[in-house]
């Protein structure tokens, strides 16, 4: 194969921090909107890619779309990531969302969803390495600014060809490659295995990311010193904790524990989260996704099951905030809440 001549300088200042590793916010479809990006970059991501967006332009002006593709007022560098099969239409996707504010495409080749993967796109196209090269310079080749992809370890237990697909990715000049620790059929069952990213990464010298149950500093510590990782991608942990992005740096850099943040602060990030998300969709769509959220917030406090219970009922985004600021002006008075529920 013709290897493009590309610079990797780019792409390694991207995924570090004065040489430090990146903790990236990864893509979460119906999770990482412009609200949570905003929120995870505030908490210490360093990057924060967007939900997945299709490359099918029938579907580009519906409204979620617009909102997924909504980057105004967002800090850069802005990395958003496209879905699809036909290497021409991936093309065109890319071209289309660098003119809406991208700074990076990010390639999807890493989403076990069955609806995802039935239309052969996500982690789907891992079975198929010629279209995945096809789709990879084609997307290279329409676009100035940088590429990255994700992908997962293979496709099952006896097809796992992550690291074919990962020297296919550098050959065409994909400038950093994220890897799940899993195949598409373990979902997110089970453990992440971080052997193949590590042999993964020994072999490239474009940056790889490791993904896969970092969810906390000690283990994002143990991840990187196994696998040799340029960074980390955070997704399912960061739900309801934005901050674990500074807990992670924190540690990374001086070995110690931040205490766990106050019931003010998580009040205060919880509030501005729901208010951003009301401004963002409006209602009713910003009381209706709300209610994820919170139940992301409420784990492990005391009272959450009657606080979720009267969310989810509530109707209006002042009904919502009001349940939220009472909530913890009781949990600051001793024995009002009873029993943790």
């Amino acid at each position: 194969m013709d290897s493009p001549q590309r610079d990797a300088t780019h792409a390694l200042n991207l995924f570090e921090t004065n040489g430090a590793p990146a903790l990236v916010l990864a893509p979460m479809a119906g999770i990482t909107d412009k609200p949570f990006r905003l929120l995870c970059k505030r908490s210490g991501a360093d990057l924060a890619v967007s939900e997945m967006t299709s490359s099918d332009p029938s579907l580009w002006h519906t409204r979620k779309s617009r909102r997924r593709m909504d980057h105004v007022g967002e800090p850069e560098p802005v990395s958003v990531q496209i879905a699809g099969t036909e290497p021409e239409q991936m093309a065109a996707a890319a071209r289309h969302n660098v003119t809406l504010g991208a700074d990076i495409i990010d390639i999807n080749m890493g989403c076990p969803a069955k609806k995802v993967c039935k239309a052969w796109a996500g982690s789907a196209l891992m079975r198929d390495e010629g279209l995945v090269e096809r789709i990879l310079r084609a997307v290279v080749a329409a676009v100035e600014v940088p590429v990255t992809l994700k992908i997962r370890t293979g496709w099952d237990a006896d097809h796992r060809n992550g690291e074919l697909i990962a020297r296919i990715a550098e050959d065409c000049g994909i400038q950093a490659l994220a890897v799940h620790g899993r195949t598409r059929d373990q979902k997110y069952t089970g453990e992440a295995e971080y052997e193949t990213i590590a042999r993964i990464k020994q072999s490239l010298r474009i940056p790889v990311l490791a993904n896969g149950d970092v969810d906390s500093p000690v283990k994002a510590r143990a991840v990187l010193d196994y696998t040799r990782a340029d960074g980390l991608l955070i997704g399912r942990a960061a739900q309801g904790r934005p901050w674990i992005f500074r807990e992670i740096r924190h540690f990374l850099e001086t070995g110690e524990h931040l205490p766990e943040p106050a019931l003010i602060e998580v009040r205060d990030t919880l509030v501005g989260h729901l208010q951003a998300l009301h401004a963002f969709y409006g209602e009713p769509g910003g009381v209706r996704i709300a209610r994820k959220h919170l139940g992301w917030y409420a784990r492990g406090h005391p009272g959450q099951t009657s606080l979720r219970a009267a969310f989810n009922r509530a109707e209006s985004a002042a009904e919502q905030i009001d349940l939220v600021v009472d909530h913890f002006e009781r949990l600051d008075r001793p024995g009002e809440l009873g029993q943790a529920a």
